[in-house]
C-alpha cells in the first residue's frame, strides 16, 4: 500500500481514489465521480460550460473536460498527480513498489 504524505483529512474513500491514481500502470478503475468527490474534498470544483470543471487545487489551476461516462485520459492523470505532488500529496512509494519518478 502507498502511504501518501498530507493524507490525514481524507475518508477511506478518498485515500482509495488518491492509490488508484498513482497506480503504474495507469489503472482502468478510475472515474471521475470518484476524482471529483476527492478534489472536492481536498480543493475546489466549480462547474463550467460544456462540461467543463474548473479545478483548484493547491496553487495550481486546470479546466479539464469532464465527460462523468468516460474514463480519465492520460494527459488528464498526469496533469493530476502533477497538481497533487505540488499540493504536498507525495507519495512515499508507487503502488507497485518502486519510487515514484
Amino acid at each position: 500500500m502507498t502511504e501518501f504524505a498530507n493524507h490525514e483529512h481524507l475518508s477511506h474513500h478518498h485515500r482509495n481514489t488518491l492509490e488508484t491514481l498513482f497506480v503504474h500502470p495507469t489503472s482502468g478503475n478510475l472515474k471521475w465521480v470518484d476524482v471529483l468527490s476527492l478534489l472536492a474534498a481536498v480543493g475546489s470544483v466549480e462547474d463550467k460550460s460544456g462540461g467543463d470543471v474548473r479545478v483548484v487545487l493547491g496553487s495550481e489551476t486546470e479546466v479539464f473536460n469532464v465527460h462523468h461516462n468516460k474514463d480519465l485520459t492520460i494527459e488528464q492523470i498526469t496533469d493530476l498527480r502533477r497538481m497533487f505532488r505540488h499540493a504536498g500529496f507525495v507519495a512515499e512509494t508507487a503502488v507497485d513498489g518502486q519510487p515514484e519518478a
